[in-house]
């Protein structure tokens, strides 16, 4: 069973990369960045957390 979480991305997050701002550096690990303008949802490689577009946020300059 998976620890990871989900988390909503509005177009104000955008360009998403994980770990986020709001991540406490306890839990941090290296940046990545996610492209998530072309399904809507992508999932980090180094903690597994899911990240999906909220329905109807358009990206913008990206």
């Amino acid at each position: 069973m998976s620890d990871a979480q989900v988390i909503m991305i509005d177009g104000k997050d955008l360009p998403l990369h994980c770990p986020t701002n709001k991540t406490p550096s306890w839990n941090s690990h290296p940046r990545v960045f996610l492209d998530i303008a072309d399904t809507g949802e992508a999932k980090c490689p180094y903690c597994g957390t899911e990240y999906k577009l909220i329905p109807g946020t358009k990206p913008h300059g990206h």
